[in-house]
């Protein structure tokens, strides 16, 4: 069977393909998979659009598509920047004045929690699907610390770990962040 990931993103394919690759007999990118298409994410929760852009991926394609939608949620900003995760600062995918912008807004602000959300969606041909969700919790750090993983990863400071998720190895982030969560959520009900 196919599987199709709604999205280009090197980083969560990466991920993706190390937790599911044994699930599918192919599993692409749209890039991959020969599909140019871009989901307008306007669902009011990280679920909504993940849903969305896995049954539009699926109705295009005619395989099961798997699609997510993450940010992070930070307690002190009301959970902001939340599905605004990738455009917080307003350009879309840039990591470094959106960590600027967050860094700005919790600037003498005492409480540092905040978590990551990973809402995830699997939308089979048919039109049936599975969903679940993975949470990655810490504490925003003062700076950027770590040159792995993306986006905020190099503030979210993990005291258990004494480290950001950006200083962590990729192996060890993938067997403990919120998209490994999700995954391990959505393939223990693929098993049922």
């Amino acid at each position: 069977m196919k599987l199709i990931i709604a999205s280009n993103n090197e980083h969560k394919l990466i991920e993706i393909k190390a937790i599911l690759g044994h699930r599918f007999e192919e599993i692409l990118s749209l890039r991959e998979a020969g599909i140019e298409h871009e989901t307008v994410e306007d669902g009011a929760t990280f679920m909504e659009n993940a849903l969305k852009k896995a049954r539009e991926i699926a109705e295009i394609s005619s395989c099961c598509a798997l699609a997510d939608d993450s940010g992070l949620c930070v307690d002190a900003l009301g959970g902001a920047p939340g599905i605004y995760s990738a455009r917080f600062s307003g350009v879309h995918g840039d990591d470094k004045a959106n960590n600027r912008l967050l860094l700005e807004k919790m600037r003498g602000v005492e409480d540092r929690r905040a978590h990551f959300t990973c809402a995830m969606a699997l939308v089979r041909p048919d039109g049936s699907s599975v969903t679940a969700e993975g949470f990655f919790y810490g504490l925003i750090g003062q700076e950027e610390k770590g040159s792995n993983g993306f986006g905020y990863d190099p503030l979210l400071y993990l005291p258990e770990y004494g480290c950001t998720s950006a200083q962590l190895p990729p192996e060890e982030k993938n067997r403990i962040s919120h998209r490994f969560k999700a995954l391990q959520a959505l393939v223990a009900q693929l098993d049922q």
